[in-house]
C-alpha cells in the first residue's frame, strides 16, 4: 500500500512538473504580449509620429524579390512615410552573402513606391530581431522608433528593442487573416520559443551582434 501511494505521489509530481514546463513558455509569451500591448498598433492613423521606422527583414525569393510577408512590411513603411508619421526608414535584414540581400530588395521596393533614397538607411547585418534592435541603437543611433513587422512578431520586437535602449512602438501588419493557417501555425509555434530566447538574451546574456563596426547614424 505504501509503495502504491509513493508511486501515485511520484506520478502526481511528474505531472505537475510536466505542466509547469509546458505552461511556462506560454506564460512568458503572455507576459511579453501584455507589457507591450499599449505600444502596438494596427492602423497607421493610431501610430504616433517618430523620426524613424525600423523594418525587419523577412526573406527574399531566389530572384531577389521580397516574400509576401516582407513586401507587406515594406509597404506599411511606405504608407507610414507618405502619411507623414516618420521621416526616415531603416531597413534591417540579412545580407550574409552576395547572393542573398534582404535590404536591397526592401530598398528597391520602397523606392519604386515613392520613398526617396535619401530617406532610406540600410542595415546589412540585421541577422535577427535582437541584432537588428542592438545595431539600431549602437550603430545607427536610434533612440525612438516605430517598428514594422507582422502582428505575431511585433510583441517580441517591441520588447527586445525597448530593453536594448530604443523607445519603441510598433505597427503590426496582417498575418493570420492574410496568410495560410498552416504557415501561421508554424510561425506562431516558432515565435513561442523565440520569445524565450529573446528574454534570455536581453535579461541574461546580452551578446554582441555578429557585426558591430563604426557608428553611422541616420543620415
Amino acid at each position: 500500500m505504501l509503495h502504491k501511494r509513493f508511486l501515485l505521489r511520484r506520478r502526481f509530481v511528474l505531472v505537475l512538473l510536466g505542466l509547469g514546463a509546458a505552461l511556462t513558455p506560454l506564460m512568458l509569451n503572455y507576459y511579453v504580449n501584455a507589457v507591450t500591448s499599449s505600444r502596438r498598433y494596427t492602423e497607421i492613423s493610431q501610430v504616433p509620429e517618430e523620426d524613424v521606422a525600423v523594418v525587419f527583414g523577412a526573406g527574399v525569393w531566389e530572384d531577389g524579390s521580397p516574400t509576401p510577408m516582407l513586401a507587406d512590411r515594406v509597404q506599411a513603411a511606405v504608407d507610414l512615410y507618405k502619411a507623414g508619421r516618420v521621416r526616415k526608414v531603416l531597413m534591417t535584414g540579412d545580407n550574409s552573402s552576395k547572393d542573398y540581400n534582404e535590404v536591397k530588395a526592401m530598398q528597391e521596393y520602397a523606392a519604386d513606391r515613392g520613398v526617396p533614397a535619401k530617406d532610406i538607411q540600410l542595415d546589412y547585418a540585421g541577422f535577427s530581431t535582437y541584432e537588428s534592435c542592438y545595431r539600431a541603437k549602437e550603430i545607427f543611433g536610434v533612440k525612438r522608433a516605430v517598428l514594422i513587422t507582422q502582428s505575431y512578431h511585433l510583441p517580441r520586437a517591441v520588447y527586445t528593442c525597448r530593453h536594448l535602449g530604443v523607445d519603441a512602438v510598433g505597427l503590426g501588419t496582417p498575418d493570420w487573416e492574410k496568410f495560410r493557417d498552416r504557415s501561421m501555425m508554424r510561425y506562431a509555434t516558432r515565435e513561442v520559443l523565440a520569445v524565450i530566447k529573446a528574454l534570455w538574451e536581453v535579461h541574461v546574456t546580452r551578446p554582441e551582434p555578429t557585426f558591430l563596426g563604426p557608428f553611422e547614424g541616420i543620415k
